[in-house]
């Protein structure tokens, strides 16, 4: 008797927040399907009933950790609200929503390109929602790429850091300069 669509479409949206979570911490390199079944609390041969491959998951792992983040909101964004919660110690360490922008922009880099494209399509969501909420001219569009980079760069590197104090002042000083961004864009 085959599962309810219901039943089966929670199972695969638990594989996919196992998968979001372990690749986000490990890379793609270091997670099995067998890790991401585990820690879903399934057999391995549920995998296939949802997934032709680990790569499938990688690319709907990517596009789905985009949803439980301020990003998925089609609503006004706080983006000072939204530069200070990316930019935060608890971000970087995982107790909130990581966002694939900042903790798989190396392991994509060197993915298939079907696993870019999913990437590209998440960046260009967030360069959508800062361009949407602030100032639609050409040289606040071309700041919003500096801002997201600042944003994205300053996670990613913050997480490659042994040093607490160094990635604290890491973070502080690219909320400073990201927060001085936005002032120019409103004057």
């Amino acid at each position: 008797m085959p599962w309810p669509t219901e039943q089966k479409q929670r199972t695969r949206e638990r594989i996919i927040e196992s998968a979001v979570k372990l690749f986000s911490a490990q890379g793609f390199d270091n997670v099995a399907i067998t890790d991401v079944m585990k820690d879903a609390q399934l057999t391995n041969g549920a995998f296939y009933a949802h997934f032709k491959s680990k790569q499938e998951l990688y690319r709907k792992a990517i596009t789905s950790a985009i949803k439980n983040s301020a990003l998925a909101q089609d609503q006004e964004v706080d983006v000072s609200k939204l530069l200070a919660d990316y930019l935060d110690i608890n971000h970087v360490q995982q107790k909130t929503a990581p966002c694939p922008l900042a903790f798989l922009a190396t392991d994509v880099a060197t993915r298939e390109k079907e696993v870019q494209i999913a990437y590209t399509d998440v960046y260009n969501n967030f360069i959508n929602i800062l361009n949407k909420q602030l100032s639609h001219s050409l040289s606040r569009k071309r700041q919003n790429y500096v801002l997201s980079a600042l944003m994205i760069g300053g996670v990613a590197i913050s997480r490659a850091l042994s040093d607490e104090k160094i990635v604290l002042e890491l973070l502080d000083a690219c909320k400073e300069y990201g927060d001085e961004l936005l002032v120019e864009s409103n004057s």
